[in-house]
C-alpha cells in the first residue's frame, strides 16, 4: 500500500499511528476533512488481518463520515479511530481485565488530546460506554459517555434504526407508491443493536421479516418476537425479497453478490456496503434501487451532533426524520442527472460541503 498516494487521492488531512507500550495500544486515527468543523466519528475496536486492512478501514470510514456529516449539513468534518485488537491482548472484548482495557483507552484519550480538539471520538463497533468514559479521563473531546443521551438506553442504536426505517418508508412510497411496509418482505442481515431494533420497526409496520445472523440466538429471538423466517448466510444474496437490509459487515455488495440479488431495493444500516464505488453502478444497471448507506444510517451521528449542541431527546428524534427526505433528495438528483444513486449521494454531499 502506497500510503501517501492513498492519502492524496482521497484528500485525507491527517493519518496518525498511535502506540503506547505500557497499555499495549495500537491505534490509527484518521482525519479526512475538517472544513466544516472538528472531525466527528466513532472509535472502533476490531481484529484486523493486517496493518494495511486496518489503515484502509480507518481511512474509508473517516471519508464516509465527512460525506455523512456534509449531507446533513452538520457542523463537523469526518474522522475515525480504530484500535487494533490482537489475539494475545489482555483487554479483548468480553474478558474480565477491565483495568487493562481502561488503561488502553486512557492511552488513546491522551493521543486524541494531542490533536487539540480536531477529532471528537464516540462509540462504534467493539467499543463501550465504559471505554468512552476512560477516554474522557484524558480528554474532553469524546461523546457517548455515562450520563449523555446517546449513552442512555442505547439511544444511538435506536435512532440509527429509526432512520433506516424512515428511509425504507420514503423509498417504498417513491418507487412503489405504498404508504407503509405492510406485507412487504424485508431481509435483515445482521441482528446487532441496530438490526434487531430495525426488525421491531418493520414488524410494527406489518412487514414480513426474513433474518440472517452468525449468532443463532439472535436469529431465534427475532423468530420468537417478530415471526421472522431464518435465512442462512450463504443464501442471503439469492433470497427473493422486496428490500434487502445489510446491517452487519460492509463490503457485501460486490461482483459475486450483486448478480444474485433478488430484491427491488437495498436499504440497510451497514457502513461501506459497496465493496467498490463501481458496484453502485452495477446495482443501477440491474434496476435495483440502492439507498446509499451514509445517507440511510445517519441517525446516530445526527443525534450526536445535536446533543453536542445542547438539544433534548424529543428534538433529536425529530432531527432524525430528515433521513427520509434526504434520501429522496438523492434519488431525485440521480434521476435528474441520469446517474446511480451512489454517485448522486456523493455529489450531494460534496455540493453541501462546498456550501451549496
Amino acid at each position: 500500500m502506497d500510503i501517501f498516494r492513498e492519502i492524496i487521492q482521497e484528500s485525507h488531512e491527517q493519518v496518525m499511528l498511535c502506540h503506547d507500550a505500557p497499555s499495549g495500544l495500537k491505534a490509527i486515527v484518521v482525519l479526512h476533512d475538517t472544513r466544516s468543523g472538528p472531525a466527528l466519528g466513532g472509535c472502533r475496536m476490531k481484529r484486523y488481518g493486517s496493518e494495511e486492512e486496518a489503515l484502509r478501514d480507518a481511512m474509508r470510514l473517516a471519508k464516509g463520515m465527512t460525506y455523512k456529516n456534509a449531507a446533513y449539513r452538520l457542523p463537523y468534518g469526518g474522522g475515525k479511530a480504530v484500535v487494533w485488537q490482537d489475539d494475545g491482548d489482555p483487554w479483548k472484548a468480553g474478558e474480565t481485565d477491565e483495568a487493562a482495557r481502561t488503561r488502553l483507552f486512557q492511552a488513546l484519550g491522551t493521543q486524541i488530546e494531542r490533536l487539540g480538539g480536531r477529532y471528537v471520538a464516540g462509540l462504534d463497533l467493539g467499543t463501550t460506554i465504559r471505554d468512552m468514559d476512560a477516554i474522557r479521563t484524558r480528554t474532553k473531546h469524546v461523546t457517548d459517555t455515562t450520563g449523555t443521551i446517546m449513552a442512555t438506553d442505547e439511544f444511538t442504536a435506536e435512532m440509527t434504526a429509526y432512520g433506516v426505517y424512515l428511509a425504507m418508508r420514503a423509498a417504498v412510497k417513491r418507487e412503489m407508491n405504498l404508504p407503509t411496509l405492510h406485507d412487504l418482505k424485508v431481509l435483515v442481515q445482521g441482528l446487532g443493536k441496530v438490526g434487531r431494533r430495525l426488525c421491531r420497526y418493520l414488524y410494527e409496520d406489518g412487514a414480513r421479516l426474513l433474518v440472517s445472523d452468525l449468532n443463532p440466538k439472535a436469529e431465534a429471538e427475532a423468530i420468537r418476537l417478530f415471526g421472522a423466517k431464518r435465512v442462512r448466510t450463504e443464501h442471503v444474496a439469492g433470497t427473493a425479497c422486496d428490500i434487502y437490509a445489510p446491517c452487519a459487515a460492509g463490503g457485501v455488495l460486490d461482483d459475486r453478490t450483486i448478480p444474485r440479488l433478488k430484491c427491488r431495493m437495498v436499504v440497510g444500516a451497514a457502513n461501506n456496503q459497496l465493496l467498490m464505488e463501481r458496484h453502485g453502478e452495477l446495482l443501477h444497471e440491474r434496476g435495483i434501487l440502492y439507498a446509499p448507506d451514509f445517507i440511510v444510517n445517519a441517525g446516530g451521528i445526527i443525534i450526536t451532533a445535536g446533543e453536542l449542541q445542547g438539544l433534548g431527546k424529543a428534538r433529536l428524534k425529530r432531527n432524525v426524520e430528515a433521513v427520509g427526505q434526504t434520501l429522496l433528495d438523492v434519488l431525485d438528483l440521480a434521476e435528474e442527472r441520469g446517474i446511480p444513486a451512489s454517485e448522486a449521494a456523493l455529489r450531494l454531499a460534496e455540493e453541501r460541503l462546498s456550501g451549496g
